[in-house]
């Protein structure tokens, strides 16, 4: 039988309605509620934690009302696996978690409107992955450290142009940039762009691109080992 424990000391910091105690510890599926933020943890529970698929709510001071937070998975007491969290500026993350953070693949909400889906590690857009701007931009690519970083294709929707090549720290450093819906745009550009006349225009691209890339590679292992130690 469920039954409800709070704290014997003065007033209850929380009450908690369970299903089963282990060890003296939670353990199972149950529902806590902690009195002095009203906030409001309903899932499983392995030896004290939370552990399994669970449902947290906070209560908004202003108005009293409960809003869910995230709903997902747990692994000892941290949001691990897939899940969903609602940030308070009605941004919207929907993904794969690892220790609280958002790691693996994931698709987030901003508040400007801006869709991310692709790669995550520790928070940040790291791997491939895609953003669609509210003004009709896009960008699909490689990311590192949550910048743009490596081979990537910008679109332009406003000018009708596409850039495709390396990108250093969200930077375009090389690549081509051609006319791409350029008839549909809203305010595309007075001339189309030119053709650009080079003996061998690949090799010259391939010299260049290698070096950003060499460079990137550098960069992203440095901050890999980094992580790796924290």
């Amino acid at each position: 039988m469920p039954y409800l424990q709070t704290s014997k000391k003065g007033k209850p910091l929380s009450t908690l309605l369970i299903l089963k105690w282990q060890d003296n510890k939670k353990h199972g599926k149950g529902t806590q509620v902690w009195k002095k933020s009203g906030a409001i943890y309903h899932g499983e529970w392995k030896f004290g934690k939370r552990d399994g698929s669970g449902t947290y709510s906070e209560r908004i001071p202003q108005t009293n009302e409960l809003t869910r937070k995230y709903c997902g998975e747990w692994k000892r007491g941290k949001k691990h696996g897939y899940g969903m969290y609602l940030y308070n500026n009605s941004a919207v993350y929907e993904g794969e978690w690892s220790e609280d953070h958002r790691s693996g693949w994931g698709r987030m909400y901003y508040e400007s409107g801006d869709i991310y889906e692709g790669e995550w590690m520790k928070d940040k857009n790291h791997g491939q992955g895609i953003i669609q701007f509210a003004n009709g931009n896009w960008y699909e690519g490689t990311w590192g450290e949550g910048k743009k970083n490596g081979n990537g294709k910008f679109y332009y929707s406003d000018k009708g142009q596409l850039y495709e090549g390396i990108w250093l720290d969200g930077v375009a450093k090389c690549g081509t940039l051609s006319d791409f819906g350029r008839n549909e745009a809203p305010r595309p550009t007075k001339h189309p762009i030119p053709q650009v006349r080079l003996v061998d225009m690949q090799l010259v691209l391939k010299e260049a691109e290698a070096a950003y890339l060499q460079e990137i590679n550098s960069k992203l292992s440095v901050h890999n080992t980094l992580t790796d130690n924290e």
